[in-house]
């Protein structure tokens, strides 16, 4: 008798407050065989405050190869299991990428249930361009190694948004000033828990504010997409580009492109600003 494989289940979970869980994710962390978790004593606290009591096992960085292997044997011996990370949404940023490629190469299905998201929770408030945005992780803790990564995102045409350890806030948001230009940034911290806080303005003012006071707690930095001297430019500019463009042979939408990719901009937000300039 062939034994059908079990369900691999992505279950996110709160970011702080415990109340941002589902219903449904509650439901299947009841009624799965196995809870894969960053940190067993920290998932047990909220599954404790709900009542559950299905198994769990721990499932890291440090032990993901190895312990991927072993579930994916659960799997297919007919096992529904879900992963948790220890805050938000699984593989972000977090263990499980291993597991679900594994999952996937081995004919398992795989069910994402979805919930909170620090990144996604701070972008929607920050007041930045949502259109596109381009998520770098943490950056590097070595300064050379920083550098070289934010020069490498100079020309995202998006929000970017980043994780920072407290105690290198301050120098990341020094190096950002420094190479990327003075830009619009926000910093949230503490998303959806007791000291929550989200502190806007240029870098260089959070620059000063966080160099005579390190912040505590789970941090998300997000930077605005150009410096305020391009989106100065830019507003009176797109118009001109576009028109030298299409002197050149460009088609208009051709010309849209490469003056948006020229000044830096996503040619949803040059269009916006030609449509701004004709209208002046």
């Amino acid at each position: 008798m062939r034994i059908m494989p079990g369900t691999l289940y992505l279950v996110a979970t709160p970011i702080g407050n415990l109340d941002d869980i589902s219903n449904r994710a509650l439901q299947i962390l009841k009624r799965v065989d196995l809870i894969a978790c960053e940190d067993t004593r920290h998932t047990r606290k909220l599954l404790q405050r709900f009542g559950i009591n299905t198994k769990t096992i721990s499932y890291h960085e440090h032990n993901e190869s190895q312990r991927s292997l072993e579930l994916i044997e659960q799997l297919k011996q007919g096992s529904d299991i879900a992963v948790v990370s220890d805050a938000g949404t699984p593989a972000i940023n977090d263990p499980g990428f291993r597991l679900v490629s594994a999952a996937i190469d081995n004919n398992v299905q795989v069910v994402p249930i979805p919930g909170p998201n620090a990144l996604i929770t701070a972008l929607v408030a920050s007041g930045l361009p949502t259109d596109e945005f381009f998520f770098a992780g943490f950056l590097p803790s070595r300064l050379t190694a920083r550098h070289s990564r934010l020069r490498e995102l100079i020309s995202v045409p998006g929000t970017l948004v980043l994780y920072e350890a407290p105690h290198r806030l301050a120098a990341t948001l020094k190096d950002a000033l420094e190479i990327l230009g003075e830009r619009r940034a926000v910093v949230a911290r503490e998303l959806t828990k007791l000291h929550e806080e989200i502190r806007r303005g240029l870098l260089s003012e959070l620059v000063e504010h966080y160099s005579r006071e390190e912040p505590r707690g789970e941090i998300v930095l997000m930077i605005d997409r150009t410096s305020l001297d391009t989106k100065t430019t830019s507003v009176r500019s797109v118009g001109q580009l576009v028109s030298e463009f299409e002197a050149q042979g460009l088609d208009h939408r051709g010309a849209l492109k490469k003056a948006a990719r020229e000044l830096g901009l996503s040619r949803a937000e040059a269009y916006r600003q030609l449509l701004a300039e004709r209208a002046r």
